[in-house]
């Protein structure tokens, strides 16, 4: 529409500039003919003469009045018809103004001369630090200097001069799109293009989501990979260790380490290639005739394989060259077999004397069982041998375990407070929908997660009972509140009925067991009720979790109590709520029962050893501080990886919070000058450079010369942790961190 008014407009300018000249023109000649009537000096000519003159001059002015008061009308319309055309100009011009703000990208304009002609507030987002800056008419080159020395691009971070010609190039072509990454983590897709009259027009998109789902996906696809190859690795009886092209170990499985005598030492020890031939050699003394030198440089596939011994073994390695320039090394113990070869060789022996000494039957007969005996001897030495192995195994079992839920909980973490915060968003239907997948996957890979940890701290003997003294009824009316909207939503009747008797046991892991017990008989209970009911026989307390449910055969009872055995596989489940039972029973020492039949449902039940009754506190708790808005809360969030401080960052500015990240002290400290100080401080536990986050929060509350409340963040769940803070007062979040709980510990701040 503007393009339509402008043309009209100017045309009726020039009619009025126009016009404005003729009226001048006549107006000159009119005096100029007035002038010449008074000043005539021609007193001679007679009175007819000077009559004729004045009646021509009369008709002539009146003429020029004429044409000059039909030039003031037509200029009258003039301006009127281009005060009517700015008007219509000027409402084009809001209208494009208004449609320019209601799109979500970013949009700006310029002119054939490359200053800024127009931009909306999309495209000021994406540069906070430069708003005070942008106005119009600023040229494109002033623009993109001004960005990249508030570094906001990530490539000005490094190299501002080169990223700015880069930019430059990219906009004097103008030919299309291309990416850029933010510093603050952002990505924005850029497509500029030309105008008719020059000028560049440049649409900016926000696509980190995109960008995070791609990345997610690849993470996600290389570890699936990794998975795969760690699980074939620890699948095989043999050793087995992989070097790079640069002769750094980049993958190898317990056998391997269970072979060479570095179970818990392998990944410390064996670094690189140079490492593991130093200890065949200098330590275990193999002679492996080369078979263990650097092969790089053969081509791909070449193998080579030699026996040697060492003091108390037999090996045979084998070394095959890979693609790229790595080497893959196999070590086999052989030393059974080899015994097994001896032994056949001397049975072969004694049949031999037996055929040719017919005579001396008696004595062949010795011989036989002289080598039964030994025969039994090397099996017995052999099982126990395996027995020792299997125990070992179980124990690597156990610490892989270990660490690797340790390991996965860091990124669990990012991707759950970068789900939360985009859960906190206005999304569409199908987005959100697949949100909500995410996260209910995120929850599963958590439980399993929590599920193995849980058992391999169990297995490890990492979890040691806190018996105390507590009332039964208490602990099972949370559980009633817990599950009570589970059993509901499964059209179930949900019945707790307990009594006030003091139980002896730890809380914790007997909360646990019940959990279990519950969960289970609400998801495999298709109709009908689950009940909870506890009575006292004797010295002891016995706790029944019965169900309607279809009820488990005698002989799949005690299956059902190892990992991962589902008798329902069409029920969602891990499998390991029963053997985490099993070990928590155990250590506990508190009998588990099951009484069930096919049809009939199951009733589960555990014994607990009656308590003393103690001075109850309860009644005296005090009551929750009322909730006030988040938006006041000023959160510092320590933490050396970015991305779990983008992810709080997303999820606390969605509540509201204003948000500081830092990766140590020192940048913390930076970031509040002139005395100002955070309301909360958020500390991840394990810092860079060997630092924690309790002496991060003793330098902070020193610096700020007050005790700001703080909160420990830590995948670390062993009890050393949690009494150290707690003796400090310092509450702690384990990772992944839920973020209903993190919100509820802020408001509870708030006071």
């Amino acid at each position: 529409m503007t393009d339509a008014v402008a043309p009209h407009s100017a045309d009726l300018e020039t009619e009025a500039i126009a016009l404005r000249d003729e009226v001048r023109k006549l107006r000159r000649i009119n005096a100029a003919l007035m002038d010449r009537v008074e000043r005539s000096t021609d007193m001679s000519a007679n009175a007819f003469s000077m009559f004729e003159t004045a009646i021509s001059l009369e008709a002539l002015v009146r003429d020029r009045t004429s044409a000059l008061e039909d030039a003031l009308a037509r200029l009258a319309q003039a301006n009127a018809e281009l005060a009517g055309a700015h008007g219509k100009a000027d409402a084009a011009r809001m209208r494009l103004r208004d449609a320019i703000d209601s799109i979500n990208e970013g949009f700006v304009l310029f002119d054939a001369e490359d200053r800024l002609v127009l931009f909306n507030d999309a495209y000021l987002g994406f540069w906070p630090e430069l708003t005070p800056h942008i106005r119009e008419g600023l040229a494109f080159d002033e623009l993109v200097r001004l960005a990249a020395a508030h570094e906001r691009p990530q490539g000005s971070l490094v190299a501002p001069d080169r990223w700015v010609s880069d930019r430059l190039a990219r906009h004097g072509v103008a030919d299309g799109g291309h990416v850029q990454a933010l510093a603050d983590g952002r990505w924005v897709q850029i497509n500029e293009l030309r105008t008719s009259e020059g000028g560049i027009v440049g649409i900016y998109t926000d696509i980190t989501e995109v960008k995070a789902e791609d990345a997610r996906n690849r993470a996600r696809e290389l570890g699936e990979r990794n998975l795969v190859l760690q699980s074939t690795l620890d699948n095989l009886s043999e050793g087995v260790c992989v070097f790079d092209d640069s002769g750094h170990l980049t993958a190898w499985n317990d056998s391997l380490g269970r072979l060479l005598g570095l179970s818990d030492d392998f990944a410390r020890v064996i670094v690189t290639h140079d490492d593991l031939l130093r200890w065949c050699r200098d330590q275990m003394g193999m002679d492996d005739a080369g078979c263990l030198e650097w092969r790089g440089d053969q081509p791909p596939g070449s193998r080579i394989a030699h026996q040697c011994r060492t003091d108390t073994r037999a090996f045979e390695l084998r070394a095959t060259t890979m693609g790229r320039g790595g080497q893959v090394f196999s070590f086999t113990d052989v030393t059974d077999m080899l015994h097994a070869q001896a032994n056949l060789r001397e049975t072969a022996e004694i049949l031999e004397q037996g055929v040719s000494e017919r005579t001396a039957q008696l004595v062949e007969v010795n011989r036989r069982l002289e080598a039964e005996v030994t025969e039994r001897r090397l099996v017995e030495a052999a099982l126990l041998e395996a027995k020792t192995a299997a125990e070992k195994a179980n124990l690597s079992k156990t610490s892989f375990l270990a660490a690797a839920s340790h390991d996965l909980l860091q990124p669990l973490n990012a991707a759950r407070l970068f789900i939360a915060a985009l859960a906190d968003r206005r999304l569409a239907l199908p987005t959100r929908a697949l949100v909500n997948q995410t996260s209910t996957a995120m929850d599963s890979v958590e439980d399993l997660l929590e599920a193995l940890l849980e058992i391999s701290r169990l297995d490890a003997g990492a979890i040691q009972p806190e018996i105390t003294h507590f009332r039964i009824d208490r602990l099972l009316h949370t559980l009633a509140l817990e599950f009570a909207p589970m059993a509901h939503g499964a059209g179930l009747e949900f019945v707790v009925d307990a009594s006030s008797v003091w139980v002896a046991s730890d809380m914790r892991l007997l909360r646990r067991i019940l959990q279990n017990f519950v969960s289970n008989a609400i998801r495999y209970t298709q109709k009908g009720s689950v009940r909870v009911t506890c009575a006292q026989q004797g010295a002891s307390v016995v706790v029944t979790v019965s169900d309607t449910g279809p009820g488990i055969a005698e002989e799949q009872q005690s299956a059902i109590f190892e990992e991962f055995r589902r008798l329902d596989t069409r029920i969602q489940g891990k499998g390991l709520g029963l053997a985490i039972v099993k070990r928590a029973s155990e250590m506990l020492r508190h009998p588990i029962g099951l009484v069930s039949a096919p049809g009939k449902g199951a009733a589960f039940s555990i014994t607990i050893p009656l308590g003393s009754e103690v001075i109850d506190n309860e009644q005296n708790a005090a009551l929750p501080a009322r909730e006030r808005p988040m938006g006041s809360l000023s959160v510092l969030v320590i933490d050396n990886e970015r991305q779990i401080q983008s992810g709080m960052r997303s999820l606390l500015t969605g509540w509201g919070c204003s948000v500081t990240v830092a990766d140590g002290f020192e940048e913390a400290v930076a970031q509040f000058p002139d005395g100002t100080q955070p309301h909360v401080i958020l500390v991840d536990y394990h810092l860079k450079d060997g630092a924690t986050g309790d002496d991060a929060i003793v330098q902070l509350h020193q610096h700020f010369g007050a005790a700001i409340p703080a909160i420990m963040i830590s995948a670390d769940r062993g009890d050393v942790l949690k009494a150290q803070l707690a003796a400090r007062g310092t509450p702690l979040l384990n990772k992944p961190v839920k973020p209903a709980q993190l919100r509820a510990l802020l408001r509870t701040m708030l006071h």
